[in-house]
């Protein structure tokens, strides 16, 4: 495995695990108020939509994926993504926004689901469904760099699927102990640092060392990152 796809597995991983996470934080919410049969009826359904999503459009992207206008559009796509990802994380970070909090999250679950049956299935079936949307994004921000890294993307985000989801059951509860937030600032770091070298890819720049340029540039995007976090640190609230 090259470093290109090596990072890249290591962040889908990470990206992957955290959405997950909040899944199975509500999918626990409506099993603990609704039942569990319900909450994994519902998340079985959304499971089916999200598997139809990538058969459907997964087989296309290994073909597409050498065109270089297709590494642009995929650079700029992770691009945004990392930043968006990144803002929130530095924001948090600096005290401007407030952190996750997977307790809260599963109260508000439960509260839902506990309205009427019918409010249980969608509650659990739309928190798999919209999370599930952002591991299928993830991949194929992601993956769809060459067909290599589909693979490694595809592969990874299973992995953390599956892991998560034996955490959940060895625990019976929200994974509270999982540092979300943290695992955000890293993901946003990365995903920034592959869309930057995407990007340069679909625009013919021939980036020094190869595949290893994602690590000097994930570090001078890290380095960014750490000092907007320190300036909103020590800056005044307005």
């Amino acid at each position: 495995m090259n470093a290109q796809a090596l990072a890249l597995g290591i962040t889908v991983f990470l990206a992957c695990a955290v959405e997950a996470a909040e899944a199975l934080t509500i999918v626990v919410a409506v099993g603990v108020t609704s039942g569990w049969g319900r909450a994994l009826r519902a998340a079985l359904a959304a499971l089916i939509i999200l598997v139809a999503i990538v058969l459907l459009f997964g087989a296309r992207l290994p073909a597409l994926a050498e065109l270089r206008l297709v590494r642009l559009v995929v650079g700029l796509v992770a691009l945004y993504v990392g930043l968006s990802w990144l803002r929130k994380a530095v924001l948090r970070a600096a005290g401007r926004k407030a952190l996750r909090d997977d307790r809260a999250a599963f109260e508000r679950s439960r509260a839902k689901a506990g309205a009427s049956p019918s409010a249980a299935f969608a509650t659990a079936f739309g928190g798999v469904l919209t999370e599930g949307f952002e591991v299928v994004a993830i991949v194929i921000a992601l993956g769809s760099g060459t067909p290599q890294t589909l693979l490694a993307a595809t592969l990874a985000a299973l992995l953390a699927v599956l892991v998560v989801a034996a955490l959940g059951v060895a625990v019976r509860g929200p994974l509270e102990r999982l540092p979300a937030n943290t695992l955000k600032y890293v993901v946003g770091v990365m995903v920034t640092a592959f869309g930057i070298y995407w990007s340069g890819e679909g625009l013919g720049v021939v980036w020094p060392a190869s595949d290893a340029a994602l690590f000097y540039l994930a570090a001078v995007v890290l380095a960014f990152a750490g000092t907007t976090t320190g300036a909103l640190r020590t800056r005044p609230a307005t």
